[in-house]
């Protein structure tokens, strides 16, 4: 095992431990103050949120919209590794600039920062799972995308739950419904939104909107391809193992 495989199933046990961490005292009185937070919001702005989230999720799920790239094939897995922390960058960069702008523009070009950064943050997610040399063409991939997406952006409780899911994938994957109208999308919003709202509302004061859309935006990128790099590399070294025992 080389120097960098070491420090990858150092981060990725890391990674694992606090996924399957329980609720904290100080995560439990987070989500109080945001469900205080979220009485104070204008119904209207929930309602762009709301929206956004509902209409991404369905992309995700029946269209092509996000489809950009075929599997990577003939990598090695550090070859993979250098190619997601690629994108990770770009795309990083470029949701800051966009959170840049959108918060310097007022209250409602801040708004449109919504479904921008969720498009960015989606197409960075099915690059990953390309590059990692999954096909996304699967519905079931697709699902993958949104918990993984959802392990980045949803309460404690609600990770222990999902990571599961992904832990124990080839039989999870065995149990979705061929239907893919029966994904959980309302849950799926609303953890979402309730995560990112005490960032993301800061966006909207006038003076500051337009370096806390850079910081946040960037920050909330670089961990969305962080947890999905390990979300993956868990999965490749769980298909290696099984193939190893067969």
């Amino acid at each position: 095992m080389s120097a960098y495989e070491k420090s990858v199933q150092a981060e990725l046990i890391r990674w694992q431990q606090a996924m399957q961490k329980p609720p904290s005292g100080f995560g439990r009185l987070s989500s109080s103050l945001q469900r205080r937070i979220n009485r104070i919001i204008p119904k209207r702005v929930h309602d762009v949120i709301t929206a956004t989230i509902k209409q991404m999720t369905r992309a995700v799920l029946f269209g092509a919209k996000f489809l950009t790239r075929p599997p990577a094939e003939s990598m090695t897995f550090i070859e993979r590794e250098a190619a997601v922390a690629r994108r990770i960058e770009f795309y990083k960069k470029t949701s800051a600039a966009e959170g840049g702008v959108t918060g310097a523009g007022g209250f409602w070009l801040s708004l449109a920062d919504f479904p921008i950064l969720l498009t960015l943050k989606m197409k960075m997610l099915f690059e990953i799972a390309s590059l990692y040399g999954y096909s996304v063409e699967d519905y079931r991939e697709r699902v993958y995308i949104l918990y993984v997406f959802q392990l980045a952006f949803s309460s404690q409780e609600r990770r222990q739950t999902v990571y599961q899911y992904i832990a124990n994938w080839p039989e999870h994957s065995r149990q979705l419904p061929d239907d893919i109208n029966q994904f959980d999308w309302l849950t799926f919003q609303q953890e979402y939104r309730d995560y990112i709202d005490l960032a993301k509302m800061a966006q909207l004061i006038p003076g500051i909107g337009a370096a806390v859309g850079i910081v946040v935006n960037y920050r909330l990128v670089n961990q969305l391809g962080r947890t999905a790099m390990n979300a993956y590399r868990m999965r490749l070294i769980a298909e290696k193992k099984a193939l190893l025992t067969e």
